[in-house]
């Protein structure tokens, strides 16, 4: 009985610490960097076009296929490092 008790009141207790914790009582993680989402991305064209390539040599793709997928990520690619850009000369 009395381990019961005990065992109910340890997990009212840490479901009470849970919900009564403040955001503001938290340590201040380290931040990001302002362009690390535009560097992930600009890793994953990079992976995507390498994969295309790859998929291509295989023969799993026709020309036509390959080429405006090929085209698509290189304006996608265009496109976040011009935002890289912008983002680093604002910061500069």
């Amino acid at each position: 009985m009395t381990l019961t008790v005990a065992a109910v009141a340890l997990v009212l207790a840490a479901i009470a610490y849970i919900f009564l914790i403040r955001p503001a009582d938290l340590p201040a993680g380290e931040g990001e960097s302002p362009l690390h989402h535009l560097e992930e991305r600009k890793a994953r064209i990079y992976e995507n076009l390498r994969d295309l390539q790859f998929e291509f040599r295989l023969g799993k793709l026709s020309d036509d296929d390959y080429q405006r997928t090929k085209l698509d990520l290189q304006r996608e690619l265009a496109q976040t490092l011009s935002e890289i850009e912008q983002a680093q000369g604002g910061n500069a």
